[in-house]
């Protein structure tokens, strides 16, 4: 059994990333991920179990990534609305920096293949968040709705600020960005 090369892991998920985002999920074959990446693709099935699997497995590395780039540094003992500024803006910059995995992270959230995902997984990443919210909800500062409600009010301006074929005139100033948290903390606190 030939070893995993976390490096041949990276290759293989960027040539994914990039080749989705240039030709779509159907063009996009293991064969030609394979040569975008630099390995055979027999290398491919070394790590994943078929197309199927890279794609899912992709998605949930960004995942994890953005995850991590989100909480970093995060004093989960402040006060609820200073971790969700923090949050916020660091969410905003991975967004801004990555643009390549979050064009792909979208088109697969809006695919058949995010029912392949493993929603604990996910939900595991952004465990930390979930309990900031909670919080939020049990000392009256974030109102008690729906879970989804509040992503969407809360994370979702995010996704579409950042995304420049939506917002062609937003700039991720500073001043811009600390405008657009205080118009989404206003969506969600009491």
């Amino acid at each position: 059994m030939r070893v995993k090369d976390d490096t041949k892991f990276r290759a293989i998920c960027d040539a994914t990333i990039s080749l989705v985002n240039e030709i779509g999920f159907a063009a996009a074959s293991v064969a030609k991920i394979a040569k975008r990446a630099g390995v055979s693709p027999a290398t491919i099935y070394i790590y994943f179990d078929n197309k199927d699997d890279l794609l899912v497995s992709t998605y949930t590395t960004i995942k994890k990534e953005m995850s991590e780039a989100m909480l970093a540094g995060i004093d989960l003992q402040a006060p609820v609305r200073d971790i969700f500024q923090q949050i916020w803006r660091q969410t905003f910059v991975y967004v801004t920096q990555h643009r390549d995995k979050f064009q792909f992270t979208e088109q697969f959230a809006n695919s058949p293949y995010v029912d392949q995902v493993d929603s604990t997984e996910i939900d595991r990443y952004f465990a930390p968040v979930f309990a900031v919210i909670q919080r939020g909800i049990d000392q009256k500062i974030i109102k008690n709705v729906n879970f989804d409600l509040l992503s969407a009010f809360m994370f979702f301006p995010i996704l579409t600020l950042a995304n420049s074929r939506l917002c062609r005139s937003f700039t991720p100033t500073e001043e811009n960005i600390d405008i657009s948290f205080s118009l989404a903390w206003d969506a969600i606190k009491l």
